[in-house]
């Protein structure tokens, strides 16, 4: 790699953590004295199964990956990950230019796919991409987990409602189906509408496809 190179922002890292995965203790220290400069908590494992003998890894961050590892491979370990409970977004390197398997890392989900030597922004900039896909998935399974604990506190007449129109039912149907009233209904939905925190039904229809209740319905 390169010489430390300028860079040209910082990232904002919320604590997170790079996972540097390679058998190369040079470029290992190279990251090593090359991330923190932008914020970045750094540490380095000389193969796959020393990343994994030392997890769980549940802080935010991502993992740089080299393609060529000894024991289990890069990209083995890539198609592996979500079996072993990692989920780490990854940007992947390596030292062979090898145009079918950059094709096949980034249909597999990688984040990026560098070729040896590589440029000091190009990897500051891979894993700051890397890092903001983490930071998304974790939003997104913090909302998931909110709207599942809402639903979960919901009655279970206030689920029936729920889920029979948001499936498209009108309140006149869903009160036939349940055997109510359609005022009876009107007023489960408004709690529904409450307990759920939804501003509007189309929210509401969103949170019951998130829950998969329209199918069920």
């Amino acid at each position: 790699m390169p010489a430390l190179a300028r860079v040209q922002e910082t990232v904002p890292n919320d604590q997170a953590i790079v996972h540097v995965i390679d058998d190369d203790v040079s470029l290992r220290d190279s990251l090593g004295l090359l991330l923190p400069c932008v914020g970045l908590d750094v540490r380095s494992y000389a193969s796959v199964q020393e990343f994994l003998d030392t997890g769980p890894h549940d802080a935010p961050g991502c993992i740089v990956l080299d393609v060529r590892l000894p024991g289990i491979s890069g990209l083995d370990f890539q198609a592996r990950c979500n079996a072993l409970g990692v989920h780490l977004p990854i940007v992947l390197m390596t030292g062979h230019s090898d145009v079918p398997m950059s094709v096949r890392a980034m249909k597999a989900g990688a984040v990026d796919f560098l070729p040896k030597p590589f440029r000091d922004q190009d990897m500051i900039d891979a894993v700051t991409a890397a890092i903001e896909r983490d930071r998304e998935r974790r939003a997104a399974d913090s909302a998931a987990a909110d709207i599942r604990d809402r639903y979960a506190n919901l009655s279970p007449r206030e689920q029936q409602v729920m889920a029979l129109v948001t499936a498209g039912k009108m309140n006149k149907q869903v009160a036939f189906d349940l055997g109510l009233s359609e005022i009876t209904v009107k007023t489960y939905r408004g709690a529904v509408m409450q307990k759920m925190a939804a501003r509007t039904f189309a929210d509401l229809v969103r949170m019951a496809d998130a829950l998969a209740l329209c199918a069920s319905a």
